[in-house]
């Protein structure tokens, strides 16, 4: 139950941090994306806010050995380059900029029912679909390939 909470509680401030900060509005995030048109700048100090405590909470966070719901911290291990980790970076690039929308602030967004919205979530879920399809079909073939390692 604390888990749940926890996970309630940061995805509440998370969501309340997207819609001060301007992040839920798809023309302030194109405006920013615009350096050459309409470019509006505020979003570089919502950026620089959301480094800061992201440095501090990682340094605090790191200093205990578990988190608060008392499960093992799960951290990457992984540590060769691999071509998804450059191509799936890109497409959420091209994505977040032709639509103004990433999916934290869509999901929060969602409220307003905004035909945009609605569009860009629904793509989202399809998205999310197809990406677990193909990760079903081909992950054992990489698998294997490896050596059995993840």
């Amino acid at each position: 139950m604390l888990r749940v909470t926890i996970s309630f509680i940061a995805g509440l401030l998370f969501g309340l941090g997207l819609v001060i900060g301007g992040m839920a509005n798809p023309a302030k995030v194109q405006n920013f994306l615009d350096v050459f048109g309409t470019f509006d700048p505020s979003l570089a100090f919502v950026m620089g806010g959301a480094l800061v405590v992201t440095f501090f909470g990682y340094r605090f966070a790191f200093r205990h050995p578990s988190p608060l719901s008392g499960e093992p911290f799960h951290l990457p291990t992984a540590t060769e380059l691999e071509p998804r980790l450059i191509i799936g970076p890109a497409l959420f690039g091209v994505g977040w900029g032709l639509s103004g929308f990433c999916p934290g602030p869509a999901i929060t967004s969602l409220s307003l029912m905004a035909t945009g919205t609605l569009v860009f979530v629904a793509a989202m879920l399809a998205g999310i679909g197809l990406a677990r399809f193909t990760l079903q079909k081909h992950a054992p073939k990489r698998l294997e390939a490896r050596g059995g390692k993840v």
